[in-house]
């Protein structure tokens, strides 16, 4: 942990040393408010429940998410420090550890910043509490595995918007796989191995408040999946 500390602190700066991590936390609540208030009409739906909030965010972080992401690693290369930071005391695992931390602390703080919207609403119904910590519990899980593969991609960028790009259209697959058989007549094996692999169909049971094992652990294995690709991928170019 000692070794993760500088670099979380040195991405942390970066972050909010430039406009992206405001920029990102702006667009990301006028948008979901937007949304939950405007386009879904919450008050006239009069129901009390957050899930039409919750239902935009697996899209919003297809954006997001790689716009947070793009520079982590590609930044570094364009700049040349990815070879000083490779040379220096730090494990891979470090340095990917590091980079991935500081993101989901800047999505924490975009999701914390959410918090006075239900508080805001409680006194006007009966929402479950339970539904809500459920809620935003998937949605920590959801963009934790997006940091993961944002920067995954950003590892093998040459630039900002090609990581940015490719990461968006990643995320962008892997979330909607799901739905592909609301468009295809695709077979039973297939739409289910789609189903499997979606973001958003693991999201679907923490939408409503419950919380599956079985998507907690696909989250998780997920996001350890892509670190782990990401700090092989540090490996191999050190050592090449």
């Amino acid at each position: 942990m000692p070794n993760i500390r500088p670099i979380l602190r040195k991405e942390l700066r970066s972050y909010f040393n430039s406009p992206i991590a405001y920029i990102v936390i702006l667009i990301f609540l006028v948008f979901t408010s937007v949304w939950f208030f405007y386009i879904e009409q919450f008050f006239a739906r009069d129901t009390a429940s957050l899930r039409v909030y919750f239902n935009i965010f697996p899209v919003v972080f297809i954006l997001l998410i790689p716009a947070m992401t793009m520079r982590s690693w590609a930044e570094e290369k364009k700049e040349g420090t990815d070879e000083i930071l490779l040379t220096m005391p730090f494990r891979e695992v470090d340095l990917v550890l590091g980079k991935y931390l500081a993101s989901l602390i800047l999505l924490g703080i975009m999701l914390a910043l959410t918090i006075p919207l239900p508080l805001t609403l409680a006194p006007l119904g009966d929402f479950e509490s339970g539904q809500i910590v459920g809620q935003y519990l998937g949605s920590v899980l959801l963009g934790s595995a997006g940091i993961a593969v944002g920067i995954f991609i950003s590892s093998l960028s040459k630039n900002q918007i090609s990581a940015f790009i490719f990461s968006a259209l990643i995320l962008l697959v892997i979330t909607m796989a799901g739905r592909a058989n609301l468009v295809l007549n695709l077979p039973g094996v297939l739409s289910d191995f789609l189903s499997y692999i979606s973001l958003d169909y693991h999201f679907e049971s923490f939408k409503k408040g419950l919380l599956d094992s079985r998507d907690l652990v696909f989250f998780l294995l997920f996001t350890g999946m892509f670190l782990y690709f990401n700090t092989r991928t540090l490996v191999f170019r050190k050592w090449n």
